[in-house]
C-alpha cells in the first residue's frame, strides 16, 4: 500500500512534466514522492527498471539527433568543464544551488531522509535508497538496508590478511585501493560474466556486488585505521542492530554519539580534503588562533600575490556557497562553538570572499565542502589528515555504485570521447574559418 502523496510547496518557476519524479528547480520545497512500504530494495529498484528503460528508448527515438550543446577548444584544454556530454540518473550539480540527489538538495536531504533514534542527521542508507529509486525511503526501508549492509560486512580471510600484511608507510588510500582489488574474488558479476549471462541480467549482478562492497568498505577502512594508528587492535564485532556509520565508528573506536553524528553527516555529503587542513595548520603556526580580521586580510593578500590560493574557495560549477560546507558550519555551530580552529574558520569565511571578489579573477568566491572537511574530524580527535581520504573513497562508493547499477541496467556502453591532437584541431579551426 503506497503512502499517500505528501503536500508541497513551490516556487512558480518550477515545472513538472508527466510520470518525471517531482524534479525542483528551486531550494524551497516540501517533497511528495515518498516510498512504498516494501522493504527490499533490489524489487523496488526492478519494478522501475523497465519503466524507465521504455522512457529512454521512447526519449531517444524522437530526440536523438537533437543537439543538446556546442564545444569550445578551451573545453577541451580544460578538462571538459562546461560540457554535456554524460547521463547521471542519480545527482545533477546545480550551479546555484550545489548537487540535487534524484533532485533534492541537501538542504532537502537533511530534512526529510530518516534518522537514527534520537539523531538529527540523515543516514547515508537512505541516501542510498533515494539515489537508486528516486523515492524518500521510510524508516523501516532504511533499517532493512541497514540490517543488510551489517549482515555483508565481512572480508573474507585472504583481504584480512594482505591488510595486516602491508607495510606501515603504505598511504591509507593505497591500501583501500588494493584491498578492493583484491575483493573482485567475491565478485557476483564477474562469475556470472564469465558464465555467459544475458546483458538484460547484469544489472541484477552489479546490484548484489555494490550492496556487498558498500557493507564491506567500513570494514576495510576500520582494518586500516586500527594498523596504522590503533597498533593493529581489533576492529571488534559487527553489530546487526546499529546503522552502517555506527558500526564504523565502532569499528573505528570511537565512543562519542556525537562523532557518529557527524560520520552520518560526512558519508551523506561526501567531504574529505586534506589541503584546506594543512593550509589552516600553517596559518595558526605563523599567526596564532586569535588573529585580528584586519592582519588576517594582510595573511591572505599576502598568500594571493605570491602566487597561491586560498584552499577551498571556488568551485567549477557552483556559483554560491557550497551547500555541504553550510551543513558542516550548522553542525559546527551546534556542537562546537567555542572551538578555536572553527572560530578561525568561520572568520576566514567572512574576509575572503570579498577580497577575492576584489582581486576579480574568481568567478566563484564563495566557500566550497572542503573549506570545512577535518576542522570536525580534528575536534573529535581523528588527527591522522593521510587517512582522511579513505573516508572519501567510503562515502562516494553510494554515489558511484547507485550510478553503476544504473548504468547496468539501461545498458549504458563504455564513454569513449574522441581525442584529437593539437595539431589536429589547429587543423580543423583553420578548416572552419577557410569556410
Amino acid at each position: 500500500m503506497e503512502q499517500p502523496a505528501r503536500k508541497f510547496t513551490v516556487n512558480d518557476k518550477m515545472t513538472l512534466e508527466p510520470n518525471v519524479i517531482c524534479v525542483p528547480l528551486v531550494a524551497t520545497i516540501n517533497r511528495c514522492n515518498y516510498s512504498t512500504e516494501n522493504t527490499d530494495l533490489k524489487a523496488v529498484v526492478a519494478a522501475k527498471i523497465p519503466v524507465m528503460q521504455e522512457r529512454v528508448k521512447s526519449f531517444r527515438k524522437k530526440h536523438g539527433e537533437t543537439k543538446v550543446g556546442e564545444i569550445t577548444v578551451d573545453m577541451m584544454y580544460g578538462g571538459m568543464r562546461g560540457m554535456k556530454g554524460l547521463v547521471t540518473e542519480t545527482s545533477v550539480l546545480d550551479p546555484e544551488e550545489g548537487i540535487r540527489f534524484r533532485g533534492y538538495s541537501i538542504p532537502e536531504c537533511q530534512k526529510v531522509l530518516p534518522k537514527a533514534p534520537g539523531g538529527e542527521e540523515p543516514l547515508p542508507e537512505g541516501l542510498y535508497w533515494l539515489l537508486l529509486t528516486g523515492d524518500i525511503p521510510t524508516q523501516a526501508q532504511v533499517a532493512a538496508v541497514s540490517k543488510e549492509l551489517a549482515n555483508r560486512a565481512d572480508l573474507p580471510p585472504h583481504v584480512v590478511n594482505m591488510l595486516n600484511n602491508f607495510p606501515s608507510h603504505l598511504h591509507p588510500m593505497a591500501q583501500f585501493s588494493a584491498a578492493i582489488t583484491a575483493l573482485n574474488s567475491e565478485s557476483n558479476f564477474a562469475k556470472a560474466y564469465s558464465e555467459g549471462v544475458k546483458k538484460t541480467t547484469y544489472w541484477e549482478y552489479c546490484f548484489e556486488d555494490s550492496l556487498n562492497l558498500i557493507a564491506k568498505l567500513p570494514t576495510v577502512a576500520a582494518t586500516i585505521y586500527r594498523n596504522l594508528y590503533r597498533d593493529g587492535t581489533s576492529i571488534g564485532a559487527i553489530d546487526s542492530e546499529k546503522d552502517w556509520s555506527a558500526n564504523f565508528t565502532a569499528m573505528l573506536g570511537y565512543d562519542d554519539p556525537q562523532f557518529t553524528e557527524l560520520m552520518r553527516l560526512y558519508l551523506t555529503i561526501h567531504s574529505y580534503k586534506i589541503e584546506v587542513l594543512m593550509w589552516l595548520t600553517k596559518l595558526r603556526k605563523e599567526v596564532g588562533d586569535d588573529i585580528s580580521e584586519e592582519n588576517l586580510k594582510e595573511f591572505i593578500w599576502k598568500t594571493l600575490k605570491s602566487g597561491q590560493v586560498v584552499p577551498g574557495y571556488g568551485h567549477a560549477v557552483l556559483r554560491k556557497t557550497d551547500p555541504r560546507y553550510t551543513c558542516q558550519r550548522e553542525f559546527a555551530l551546534k556542537h562546537l562553538p567555542d572551538d578555536k580552529l572553527f572560530k578561525l574558520v568561520a572568520k576566514i569565511y567572512n574576509i575572503v570572499p570579498p577580497i577575492l571578489t576584489e582581486l576579480g579573477k574568481v568567478k566563484n568566491p564563495w566557500p566550497n565542502v572542503d573549506a570545512h572537511s577535518g576542522v570536525l574530524l580534528q575536534y573529535y580527535g581523528m588527527t591522522e589528515m593521510s587517512y582522511y581520504t579513505v573516508l572519501f573513497g567510503v562515502s562516494r562508493a553510494l554515489g558511484c555504485l547507485a550510478s553503476l547499477i544504473w548504468d547496468r541496467a539501461l545498458g549504458l556502453p563504455i564513454e569513449r570521447p574522441k581525442s584529437m591532437s593539437t595539431e589536429g584541431l589547429e587543423g580543423m579551426v583553420g578548416s572552419a574559418k577557410a569556410a
